[in-house]
């Protein structure tokens, strides 16, 4: 498994020759963020998992804290932030919703929110501002819960099918032998 992700990583030595990189040699040359082994990579896909829910472009910014925070593969916790995109990120943050509602105990349901009104614009943008107040708690507790529940998922499912892998190369091996 790991010869086939290692195509896709940079080596140790072209991080170290490039030129934009070198004010964060001290910190981004660790070998263990470039290391990939069972530990390494269920880290960082649990670091992946729960920051692609963060809002906008500060995903891979958070993967990126997370890898140097918990010393796990940089370049495969980048990745797996993408995991959200245009066609994710809206029925992910509705689970999301969803689950803060749950965690809560908000029996309301989902609230709409108001309708486009060119002409009351500025009525319009007040009635988006309460709704969007309205359900900032639930969804940014779901955010943390799905987040959690993803990121834990990932980990060990990260974990079972690496060690599925080296049971069943350990097989082939000793057939041949």
């Amino acid at each position: 498994m790991r010869k086939h992700l290692k195509k896709f990583l940079p080596s140790h030595d072209s991080i170290h020759r490039n030129r934009w990189l070198r004010p964060f040699a001290s910190s981004l040359l660790h070998p263990r963020l470039w290391h990939l082994n069972r530990h390494s990579a269920a880290g960082a896909v649990a670091a992946g998992l729960a920051c692609g829910l963060i809002p906008g472009p500060l995903q891979m910014i958070g993967a990126a804290a997370c890898a140097l925070l918990f010393r796990v593969n940089l370049p495969l916790a980048l990745l797996v932030t993408l995991y959200t995109n245009p066609f994710t990120i809206v029925p992910l943050y509705l689970l999301a919703y969803q689950l803060g509602r749950l965690a809560i105990g908000d029996g309301n349901g989902f609230i709409a929110p108001p309708g486009f009104s060119a002409t009351q614009f500025v009525a319009w943008t007040e009635a988006m501002q309460g709704w969007m107040l309205l359900v900032a708690k639930p969804l940014g507790i779901g955010l943390i819960i799905l987040a959690a529940g993803l990121a834990v998922a990932g980990y060990f499912a990260v974990k079972a099918a690496w060690r599925i892998y080296l049971l069943a190369a350990w097989r082939r091996r000793k057939l041949r032998s």
